[in-house]
């Protein structure tokens, strides 16, 4: 086994003031609130968006479904759970009897009063449809309306699509991490 670094970047919102809108559903998706009857299809909708990602490798359990399966259980029994900022995306055209869960977000919040994104995920054929701007907006009103003060989140910097996106909404870096991942050559 050796030792490999991922640079990651911690990028953080202030909750005061105007934020970024939040765009419209394009047709036949749907939000849905957290709701524990939902949790596995948000362990699906994580598996799905994540694994052959970069971020399964950085977070190997992002890769497995048992994976997230034992992450979002984490999440969901800490006391800093914020279910208000925790939502799943709901792709039903018609004639479709069964959702397709596309999208995911949780959130926690610290003692410092700011919420934390953790893992917003879509599933690669829902991408760049501004769905990623929707799970996120709609955590970010769900951190407000908890009351916290900052939002923050980290994103593996290969991951440039993903920090376009979070730039352009007004979050900016105040800290580069780095996170050491064993690696098994082959």
């Amino acid at each position: 086994m050796n030792l490999t670094y991922f640079k990651r970047f911690r990028l953080e919102l202030p909750l005061t003031g105007t934020l970024f809108a939040c765009p419209a559903l394009p047709c036949y998706y749907r939000l849905l609130a957290w709701d524990p009857a939902l949790l596995d299809a948000h362990t699906e909708a994580k598996y799905r968006s994540f694994r052959g990602e970069i971020d399964a490798h950085v977070f190997p359990c992002l890769g497995e479904r048992e994976g997230c399966r034992r992450l979002l259980d984490e999440i969901i029994r800490r006391d800093t759970f914020v279910p208000g900022a925790t939502w799943l995306l709901a792709y039903e055209p018609p004639g479709q009897s069964v959702p397709e869960y596309c999208g995911t977000i949780q959130g926690l919040s610290d003692r410092q009063g700011y919420g934390a994104v953790q893992n917003l995920g879509v599933t690669p054929l829902h991408r760049s449809r501004g769905l990623g701007t929707v799970l996120l907006a709609q955590a970010v009103a769900g951190f407000r309306a908890a009351g916290l003060t900052r939002v923050y989140l980290e994103v593996t910097a290969q991951n440039t699509g993903a920090i376009r996106l979070y730039t352009a909404l007004g979050f900016r870096r105040v800290r580069t991490v780095y996170r050491a991942v064993e690696v098994a050559y082959a």
